[in-house]
C-alpha cells in the first residue's frame, strides 16, 4: 500500500476529519512536485494519506482514502488563496482515527 504522509494545521486537520474539507491544498513548487509527480510529469498514485496534526510522535492522526490529485484553484475556506494555483489533493472516506500517536480502524 502507497501512503503520502502530510503534516496539518489543527484548523485543518479538524476540518478534514470532521467531513467539512474534503481536499487539501499544496503549493506549486519544487518540493510539492517532487514529492506529488512521477519523473515524467504525471502525478503519483497513492492508496491512502496519513495526516498528522504536528511532528509529534505521539499527535494525533488519521488514514483517509486518496482520490487524486489535479492542478487548480481551491475553495477559500478551505485554506486556499483566491486567485492562486495549487496542488489539490482530493480526499475520501476516512479509514481510521487516532488522538494518541497510534492509529486504529475507525
Amino acid at each position: 500500500m502507497k501512503t503520502l504522509h502530510l503534516i496539518l494545521k489543527k484548523k485543518w486537520f479538524d476540518m478534514i476529519i470532521s467531513g467539512e474539507k474534503k481536499e487539501e491544498y499544496r503549493d506549486l513548487t519544487n518540493h510539492w512536485r517532487s514529492r506529488l509527480l512521477d519523473n515524467t510529469g504525471n502525478y503519483k498514485n497513492f492508496d491512502t494519506i496519513t495526516f498528522t496534526n504536528g511532528y509529534a510522535k505521539t499527535a494525533p492522526r488519521f488514514i483517509i482514502e486518496f482520490q487524486g490529485i489535479y492542478e487548480g484553484f481551491g475553495v477559500e475556506s478551505w485554506g486556499a488563496s483566491p486567485n492562486k494555483s495549487y496542488y489539490v489533493i482530493q480526499l475520501g472516506d476516512i479509514l481510521a482515527v487516532s488522538r494518541s500517536g497510534r492509529t486504529n480502524d475507525k
